[in-house]
């Protein structure tokens, strides 16, 4: 057993790790830089809200703009940290627009019915801040065009029970969550 150590020794360097680990806290909150961790660290740190107003519809399918509204509001409140508002004085406003949405055969039966079909719906997307400086970036697009074009499709077999309806849902789903994907900080 070592004599010269004493229970005022252990006591010495436990309270000199407490120090040391709070030097290491202050030190690494003192930088000229805010860290943010986690899910949060993806999104701009100046946007805390969002408002979305109703989806504009260009097509002859009048449910897929509210459809499509209630699957971005959710998508945002689900995968951000932002909080989406009615007020249109939000930090940022997310303007979508749906241009287009087609039906196409692939496939016929020998009778001429179809077998598969796809369904394709393509929309623009815009998101501003409330100062009008735009948040979302197509890297292929020209710096004068505002919008950001998304199109995403959908197969359905009328044989099995799908239909057009189910289809476009899975479709405007699968656009939302691409969207809010485009609401992520560019590195």
């Amino acid at each position: 057993m070592d004599r010269t150590r004493t229970p005022f020794h252990k006591l010495a360097n436990a309270s000199n790790q407490v120090a040391f680990a709070l030097l290491l806290v202050l030190a690494g909150s003192c930088g000229c830089a805010s860290y943010r961790f986690g899910a949060d660290a993806m999104y701009p740190a100046n946007i805390r809200t969002v408002h979305i107003p109703v989806v504009r519809n260009e097509t002859f399918r009048p449910d897929l703009g509210k459809q499509l509204t209630e699957a971005l509001v959710s998508e945002v409140q689900r995968r951000t940290p932002y909080k989406v508002v009615s007020s249109p004085m939000a930090d940022s406003v997310l303007n979508v627009k749906i241009i287009t949405q087609s039906k196409t055969v692939l496939t016929e039966v020998l009778s001429d019915d179809p077998r598969a079909l796809d369904t394709a719906i393509t929309v623009h997307a815009n998101w501003v801040s409330r100062g009008g400086q735009p948040l979302m970036q197509n890297s292929i697009a020209s710096l004068n065009n505002d919008m950001t074009g998304f199109s995403q499709n959908a197969r359905f077999v009328p044989e099995a029970g799908q239909s057009i309806d189910t289809a476009n849902l899975q479709a405007i789903e699968q656009l939302a969550s691409r969207i809010v994907s485009q609401m992520e900080s560019r590195w």
